[in-house]
């Protein structure tokens, strides 16, 4: 069956929903975790400094959801496993609930008057914690469940538009954010509008929960499973039913290949898969993106702008990244991965070299502005969508779920060691810390140049076939 014929068969509405509905989880995901840069300041006066502590805890409080990350990034592959890619996100929509409501009053669990005490402190951040492990969960299962429902030759777009609603959802927070702060005293945002910014990560929490109630189970997962009826009938409505027929016998082939692999051996394809997949999500973050989207305010306020005007600042970067993850979205099946991918890392050495020389010079001004949005477009350009892709796409089918694990929680472990440190390392040189991070963009280059399998147009059968035969 030719391509074009493929094409008119499929159900693009359908698929389109699907996609839809599971990236709302990357939409939580990104509100989650950006919901920080809006009330961190907030929190440094409410809790840090009347309570006399100093930069490692405010490090430590402004990235402790990274923690429930590395737990929802381990856990991920249990849950994907056992109880099924569909039902993991649903229970990732129970936990950004919780934590939205609990660490916007996080008295309530001690029933509190709100005082700051390091009980509420910590309170706090076990709330963040579980909304951690949501986005622990999200992060892994949101790529995978559209990896395993997409057609091959738009799979990488697909999978592309989580990080879309990943950048989307940090965009309609820094909105909410400005929105709640815009013209109320710095007292009122310090005592109250900070939970305002947190409690309002309920509302797409909920909706989440409930479409998700309405969408099927992957039918890569219902193969493994033995439920070929569901999986043909999902795949009938995703490509046609003459093409949903010899997918389903490919998945099968798969299948039976690895019936004598272990769903626990790990590296029963070999070390070299895992590995890649490890650095890849170690890269991602030790190139410092999410130092700029947590710390954005701030770093505009250390340019010279007020509080209204470094929230709408961050909105403008946001813009920004929104329109260049749209251009990833556009190009990602055409060019393929590897040129995106070593494109961006050029872009972000650029961005940040840019910034550390500027910094090493005590200048602050519009040329930062510019090389930090050089560097997150760059980012959102190649790193941000592309890294999911590839995680989406390279472990063979029966270790999916437990490989994609270990990576996840290798990239949250990362994430919580560069935000953490952040502070510390810019009371240490502020150009020393940006330099840092330019030369992780560098290394990253030359690892995809070097080690990194071009996707495009696989099937993800393919790519387990290819790592069979390196193994």
């Amino acid at each position: 069956m030719s391509l074009k014929t493929m094409k008119r068969n499929r159900n693009s509405l359908y698929i389109g929903s699907l996609t839809l509905v599971a990236a709302i989880g990357g939409l939580l995901f990104g509100y989650d975790t950006a919901v920080i840069s809006g009330a961190e300041k907030s929190l440094e006066i409410y809790l840090i400094e009347s309570l006399e502590l100093g930069s490692l805890a405010h490090g430590a409080t402004t990235s402790s959801a990274l923690i429930g990350c590395i737990i929802g990034g381990l856990i991920s592959g249990y849950f994907a496993s056992k109880f099924g890619r569909k039902n993991s996100l649903i229970a990732a929509a129970v936990l950004f609930f919780l934590s939205a409501l609990g660490s916007a009053f996080p008295e309530f669990l001690f029933f509190t008057k709100g005082e700051p005490t390091i009980s509420l402190l910590l309170t706090f951040n076990l709330y963040r914690i579980i909304g951690g492990i949501g986005v622990g969960l999200a992060s892994a299962i949101v790529p995978m469940y559209i990896g395993e429902i997409a057609p091959a030759d738009i799979r990488g777009r697909l999978v592309s538009f989580n990080q879309f609603m990943i950048i989307f959802g940090m965009l309609v927070v820094y909105f909410v954010n400005w929105g709640i702060a815009s013209g109320r005293p710095l007292e009122w945002i310090n005592d109250v509008g900070w939970r305002y910014m947190f409690a309002s990560e309920a509302i797409p929490a909920l909706a989440f929960g409930l479409l998700l109630l309405l969408v099927p189970e992957t039918p890569r997962y219902l193969a493994i499973k033995n439920d070929d009826n569901k999986a043909l009938a999902v795949l009938t409505k995703i490509n046609g039913a003459s093409e949903a027929k010899t997918i389903l016998g490919e998945i099968k082939k798969s299948v039976a290949a690895s019936a004598n692999v272990p769903a626990e051996k790990l590296f029963a394809y070999g070390k070299l898969v895992i590995v890649i997949g490890i650095l890849l999500s170690v890269f991602q973050q030790f190139v410092g993106i999410n130092v700029a989207l947590y710390y954005a305010p701030r770093i505009f306020e250390s340019m010279g702008a007020a509080k209204d005007a470094s929230m709408l600042q961050t909105i403008v970067m946001g813009i920004i990244n929104v329109i260049f993850t749209v251009v990833a979205i556009l190009t990602v099946d055409k060019w393929g991965r590897k040129p995106l991918l070593i494109t961006g890392s050029i872009g972000m050495a650029i961005g940040m070299f840019g910034v550390a020389g500027m910094a090493f010079s005590n200048i602050i001004g519009m040329g930062t502005l510019i090389f930090i949005i050089v560097y997150t477009a760059s980012f959102m350009l190649s790193w941000g969508p592309i890294c999911w892709v590839l995680i989406s796409e390279i472990f063979p089918n029966k270790i999916r779920g437990q490989a994609v694990a270990v990576a996840v929680a290798a990239q949250w472990a990362a994430n919580y060691f560069i935000s953490s440190t952040y502070p510390m390392m810019m009371e240490f040189s502020g150009g020393l810390t940006y330099g840092f991070y330019g030369l992780m963009s560098v290394l990253s280059a030359i690892f995809v140049w070097k080690f990194i399998p071009e996707t495009k147009g696989k099937t993800l059968e393919n790519m387990e076939n290819f790592w069979r035969k390196t193994a």
